[in-house]
């Protein structure tokens, strides 16, 4: 079995791995974010199939950015979260001039990323976010105040996919994140439409089941074994199985936490820009909490893992 490398969470991250390619992120377009996931749900047999082409030529594209990986993959991530940066803007009424200062961070957060330099990335998106509230404060507007809001939205996951697809196994790592997110989405569709049962919050999000949750963490889980079998990534796979199943339930957070933005502002979609879709946001909302939880949880294991190769070398 051919051997891919090993994620942060167990084993030696610096380790290079066979199938791991050059990287430095990029992300061309909408495609990558907006086939983060896929949609299965169908509303009329004309809209799914536009839907069903869409997405698969989105998963095409945004697969295909991933495994280049450098300057296209981080041109893919900054004009995907700079859409949906815009999106949100529009949803809350932010004007012009403030959502462009939020894109112009964007950039140089994105360009500090490519850069290999995420902290500094981070500390210009908090600088960025506090001026842009401080000054919707000062000003009294309490609509451009969320474009702060939005700016941590966008950013946050733009600096953690970057920075996933540069490390030793780039490539798996995001291409696992990617799945896990796909993986919950089609399975918690699925179960919960054949199972049905009680409402998590219908308020919110009327269709969405307990059924369905379970259904999704099934899927990541299962999802999650599977990657790391094949990648030959060490660990135990219940461990992987517990990792999947957890950031199901991100996922799934993340999903009601854009469905309440929507109901917020009376929205039924964040944009049009996508055949049958939506806009941008419809299809990243489970991946933006997901891809800044695994990247949090790679970032812990590597101080872990630098003294453990630091005392072997000392042996």
């Amino acid at each position: 079995m051919r051997r891919c490398g090993s994620p942060p969470c167990c084993g030696r991250i610096s380790t290079k791995m066979c199938c791991a390619t050059q990287s430095t992120p990029s992300r061309g377009g909408s495609g990558a974010m907006a086939a983060v996931e896929p949609v299965v749900a169908a509303s009329g047999g004309s809209n799914l199939k536009s839907r069903v082409v869409v997405a698969l030529f989105l998963g095409v594209v945004a697969i295909a950015d991933i495994w280049i990986g450098g300057p296209a993959f981080t041109l893919m991530i900054a004009a995907g979260v700079g859409l949906v940066l815009w999106e949100w803007g529009a949803m809350h009424g932010t004007p012009l001039g403030w959502r462009v200062a939020g894109l112009v961070a964007l950039a140089g957060a994105s360009v500090l990323a490519h850069l290999r330099q995420p902290l500094p990335a981070l500390i210009l998106l908090l600088s960025a976010i506090l001026i842009l509230l401080a000054l919707s404060i000062l000003m009294r507007t309490g609509g451009k105040r969320w474009i702060s809001t939005g700016l941590a939205y966008a950013g946050l996951p733009a600096v953690a996919l970057i920075w996933l697809r540069q490390q030793p196994d780039g490539f798996a790592l995001v291409m696992w994140t990617m799945g896990l997110v796909w993986a919950t989405d089609i399975l918690a569709y699925f179960a919960g439409r054949a199972i049905g049962g009680p409402k998590i919050w219908p308020a919110v999000s009327p269709n969405k089941t307990w059924a369905g949750l379970a259904g999704g963490m099934t899927g990541a889980a299962l999802f999650s074994m599977l990657f790391a079998h094949y990648a030959g990534w060490p660990q135990a796979l219940p461990l992987m199985a517990l990792l999947g199943a957890g950031l199901a339930v991100v996922a799934q957070a993340g999903d009601f936490f854009e469905s309440w933005l929507k109901r917020r502002a009376g929205v039924k979609d964040s944009g049009k820009l996508l055949p049958g879709h939506g806009g941008i946001m419809d299809r990243v909302d489970g991946l933006v909490p997901v891809a800044c939880a695994v990247a949090l949880w790679v970032s812990l294991q590597q101080p872990a893992e630098y003294v453990m190769a630091m005392t072997e070398r000392l042996a």
